[in-house]
């Protein structure tokens, strides 16, 4: 088989018409895939999808492209293989229709074969359409990788190899593997399979091989059970990963057709006595919610920043995301497997009413069936995938019928994959929002309750009401989802004793109290925090509001424009790690050392506004334009008894630990230039210290994370304003112009500002806190030269490799 990534020479513009001629400025322009035709066009705040998408509008676009077809394929299989096209995309050959795929997240594949003019050249083009359809920012277009497939008409299909590992112990592990063979000739094939499985180092640990008779337009499996001694397991700190080898032959011994697919040897039970045991050891999910993404680049799907994302993530204290609210990337999970993340893979966010006018309800109740397909044969594989979520917040769950699409469903991805566990993000206000009156009245303190959203949604959560409309779509499931409803885990234990529970979903800023319930209650698995990365749309809801600014008007949760991020990241779009990731990171236990997060001193004493997403507008900063004496707000995290500040050696003052918050000790003081000093103590004893200095003369920085870059990869590029020891200052922000020369180009640029106007397109970006973050994308191979420059500093530049191969 021939399986080539198929990203260059394409076009992509709007959609027109028969009787439309492309107006100035419409033309179709030339792209590389993955591609986001939304990411650049103009925002506006009458756009009518508002802050769902961050303002930025919909339309129909085409993407074309020549493809030149040999005389010889007209004997074998050609197809192409879309990972993501959102949405409803429309696929013709020379004008001819093809295929139809109306949701946005699932992978698909169509066959070319009758509608190719073999030794000529044929006209690809494929049709994507988004308007309102997505409480969030989708993009639009083929924004995830493309393949071109030429396979002997006998072959192995797209996801036609299944590994599973269903008995292990230290001495071996049988490795289960099930390899399909299709016939689309007219004639019954002899043919034969053989598998060879290879360790983490290399070495082959075990082979053997079939035969397969496989009738004319039929599929037939092969399967053995091989035997892997001493078997290293994938877990998430050695994520050990073999490889299953398989090849088909003919009778005669003629090639046909190969495979390969990375796998992990991994054991998972499940109850509610110990929780979630991966390899037998109990694990609680330090979990992150993501969307998908990527920042500055839109949603297009690149590998490298799909890898980088679940780097930075793992790096930051997580074990575990949650895709959210559709099937994750299959370069996502692929980065997942290798650096141990666990994954909950989602299906949708709706199923048969809608959560915005034009979304993929209207056609799931025809097409839920293949969904689950398409997403358990691109996971089921992956070791790192330990759950399915079958829905979001769905609408319809509290009635009898959303109780029979629930068990439906289930039933449907056990069908496919009874190795992994089935769980669903149950909200059970969203569920009942036609009774929240009613539910409202079994809570007490209702009015007072008003001033805090947060706590008003998890108490309504837990009420009578919700719990027996929830009871039968919670009973179909292994892991019951709860989203925003802590306030049921204890309930829950006493009630549905049997019931295990994840926290699919959850506030930020309520991280200590979620935590301590995961460790203290064995049948509480874990918390997925709302968010693990920043992202696109959803706009403004984790804002931190300055209230007495002119003109202020309360928005509930909605920024208004030019809000485009929604702002409630542990990691904004750039990668940098906000305080509320290094508070997160002490409440796991995972950090010894405090942290200190400022609040903005040209701020200080503004009365302010928050969401239940939201944390404090502050920055572990103390380079500062204020004047020397000015009022300022200091906050230290850490796990201790007690805090003593210190500034050029003098104290401060010592805060408990808790008086505000837990693992939270808060100092009013004075700025003055100078160090900084956080000092933690535990029974008197100094358990660690952290410290922060006044930044010296400043210069523009480029960065480079990388010397050498794959063809296929991506360069990260940090744009900072520091002085010679790093230290970046954060309120002198000015606008970079970025210049890419040599074999790449600038394929995006941002900061973490929230409510920027700028294109991430570039070339010109204004720094946020003394931070941006520039993405080149190789055009061949050789160097690459990037050029930074800004009002008042001397530009910046460096040079990286682009290898002939990706690394």
């Amino acid at each position: 088989m021939i399986r080539m990534p198929l990203h260059d020479g394409w076009t992509v513009g709007p959609k027109l018409g028969p009787f439309e001629s492309a107006a100035e400025g419409r033309a179709p322009v030339a792209v590389t895939l993955p591609h986001d035709a939304l990411r650049d066009l103009p925002r506006s705040p009458d756009e009518p999808q508002g802050v769902h998408t961050g303002y930025t509008p919909g339309g129909v676009f085409e993407y074309a492209r020549s493809l030149d077809v040999p005389d010889d394929w007209r004997s074998r299989t050609v197809m192409l293989e879309f990972e993501g096209v959102y949405r409803d995309a429309v696929v013709f050959v020379d004008g001819a229709f093809v295929a139809h795929e109306a949701g946005g997240y699932a992978g698909f594949s169509v066959v070319l074969d009758p509608f190719l003019r073999f030794g000529a050249v044929n006209r690809i083009s494929v049709e994507a359409r988004a308007h309102r359809d997505s409480r969030w920012y989708s993009g639009a277009g083929i924004y995830r990788p493309v393949h071109l497939v030429v396979a002997d008409p006998v072959h192995i299909p797209l996801d036609g190899v299944r590994v599973e590992t269903p008995d292990i112990d230290d001495e071996r592990a049988v490795v289960a593997v099930a390899t399909e063979v299709a016939n689309t000739t007219r004639h019954t094939a002899l043919t034969r399979v053989s598998w060879h499985i290879t360790a983490p180092d290399g070495a082959v640990v075990a082979c053997g091989e079939s035969p397969v008779t496989v009738l004319p337009g039929e599929r037939a499996v092969a399967r053995a059970r091989l035997v892997v001694d001493a078997p290293r397991r994938w877990d998430v700190e050695t994520p050990e990963l073999y490889r299953l080898h398989s090849t088909l032959t003919s009778a005669d011994g003629a090639h046909l057709d190969d495979d390969v697919a990375d796998f992990g040897i991994r054991s998972l039970q499940l109850d509610a006595r110990h929780g979630l045991r991966l390899n037998g050891r109990s694990i609680d999910l330090r979990g992150a919610c993501v969307h998908h993404d990527n920042g500055m680049l839109g949603a297009a799907t690149e590998p490298a920043a799909e890898d980088r994302r679940v780097r930075l993530l793992k790096q930051a204290g997580f074990t575990a995301l949650r895709s959210a609210h559709n099937p994750m990337s299959r370069a996502m999970l692929a980065a997942c497997d290798r650096h141990g993340m666990l994954v909950m893979d989602e299906l949708t966010d709706a199923w048969t009413r809608s959560k915005a006018p034009f979304d993929a309800t209207i056609t799931f109740a025809e097409r839920w069936h293949d969904d689950i397909a398409a997403l358990v044969a691109k996971d089921r594989n992956h070791p790192s995938v330990v759950m399915y979520s079958i829905g979001n917040e769905i609408l319809e769950l509290a009635t009898p019928l959303g109780a029979t699409w629930s068990r439906r469903l289930a039933e449907r991805v056990r069908e496919l994959d009874p190795s992994r566990f089935v769980t669903n993000g149950i909200n059970g206000i969203i569920a009942n929002l036609d009774r929240m009156a009613e539910a409202r009245d079994q809570v007490p303190d209702a009015n007072t309750m008003m001033a805090d959203m947060g706590e008003q949604m998890g108490l309504m959560n837990a009420s009578p009401l919700v719990s027996a409309s929830i009871e039968e779509s919670a009973a179909v499931l292994d892991v019951v989802g709860f989203n925003y409803a802590d306030s049921r885990y204890r309930q829950d234990a006493r009630d549905h004793p049997n019931r295990v529970i994840v926290g699919s979903e959850t506030f930020p800023e309520r991280i200590d109290v979620m935590w301590g319930l995961v460790r203290e209650l064995p049948h509480v698995i874990g918390d997925f925090t709302w968010t693990g990365w920043d992202y696109l749309g959803e706009a403004g809801i984790g804002r931190v509001d300055y209230t007495d600014e002119p003109g202020y008007a309360p928005t509930g949760t909605a920024g208004a424009y030019p809000y485009r991020l929604a702002g409630c990241g542990d990691i904004d779009i750039t990668g940098f790690r906000r305080p509320i990731s290094y508070y997160r990171e002490i409440v796991y236990g995972l950090r010894r050392d405090p942290y200190i997060a400022v609040h903005r001193p040209q701020h200080h004493g503004r009365p302010t506004a928050t969401t239940p997403w939201s944390w404090t507008d502050t920055v572990a900063s103390w380079s500062w334009d204020a004047a020397s004496g000015a009022p300022v707000t200091v906050d230290v995290y850490a796990d201790a008894d007690e805090v003593e500040l210190l500034l050029d050696d003098e104290s401060v003052g010592v805060e408990p630990v808790g008086r505000e918050k837990a693992f939270l000790a808060r100092f009013e003081t004075r700025y003055r230039p100078g160090r900084l000093v956080a000092v933690a103590r535990r029974g008197g004893a100094e358990v660690g210290r952290y410290a922060l200095r006044t930044a010296g003369p400043v210069s523009l920085v480029a960065r480079a994370e990388d010397e050498v870059v794959g063809r296929d990869g991506l360069a990260f590029v940090a744009l900072t304003l520091e002085d010679d020891a790093g230290i970046v200052v954060c309120d002198r922000d000015v606008p970079v112009t970025v210049e890419v020369t040599g074999a790449g180009v600038l394929a995006g640029i941002g900061s973490g500002r929230t409510d920027s106007e700028e294109s991430y397109a570039g070339p010109v970006f204004t720094t946020f806190d003394g931070r941006l973050l520039a993405v080149v994308k190789p055009t061949g191979t050789g160097t690459v030269a990037v050029t930074a420059s800004a009002p008042g500093h001397v530009p910046a530049t460096l040079e990286f490799e682009v290898a002939p191969s990706p690394l």
